[in-house]
């Protein structure tokens, strides 16, 4: 989709390829109710399909409503995607510690021994700022995501940069563009309704 008025489009401003602990930013008219604003986290990116979770969407419920039995925390649940609503699911940077963790990159790393995780909570051994808890998850078929990174939908960014509490709200899709700079920045700025640019 070409961004007008600025006279420059989405695949000129992807230098990076989309792989496993990337950051998928929609385009700023994306109009999906799922995505509309989205910063996805790539935790798995292969010739099998992509697998991530949206990490910009709080759903107003904490860990301990969704779960009642977990031990107490003050950790909010995401809206991980629209697939497996009814399945719960974390990335967090306890990697060493809870057994059956997958890496994603840096400190980041998703699933692992949920009694293991629990016992860690109740020993205050790990902290809400460590982890992120997540209802569903965002899946591709690999070439469907090939596909929407062609038609633009998608800008692709670094998770290096960041770390598991700067990704709140709803703001976050604006000031990771801005972190990124010129052209993205000015991205940032856009109104969700094209006919108001």
């Amino acid at each position: 989709m070409l961004i007008n008025p600025l006279d420059y489009n989405i695949s000129e401003l992807n230098k990076l390829k989309a792989k496993k602990g990337r950051l998928l930013i929609a385009e700023p008219f994306m109009e999906d109710p799922h995505f509309k604003r989205s910063v996805i986290l790539l935790t798995e990116y292969n010739p099998e399909g992509a697998f991530g979770f949206i990490l910009n969407k709080p759903m107003d419920i904490t860990i301990n409503e969704i779960i009642p039995e977990f031990p107490k925390f003050n950790a909010p649940v995401f809206m991980g995607g629209p697939v497996q609503s009814d399945s719960l699911f974390y990335i967090h940077t306890q990697g060493e510690s809870i057994e059956g963790s997958q890496h994603i990159s840096g400190n980041l790393y998703w699933t692992g021994n949920f009694d293991q995780l629990k016992q860690m909570v109740a020993d205050q051994q790990i902290f809400p700022n460590e982890i992120k808890f997540f209802v569903g998850y965002s899946g591709w078929d690999f070439k469907q995501l090939e596909k929407e990174i062609q038609d633009e939908s998608w800008i692709i960014g670094k998770s290096d940069d960041h770390s598991i509490e700067d990704f709140i709200d709803n703001s976050t899709w604006q000031s990771i563009l801005q972190k990124m700079g010129n052209k993205y920045a000015v991205l940032s700025n856009f109104p969700e309704d094209p006919s108001l640019n």
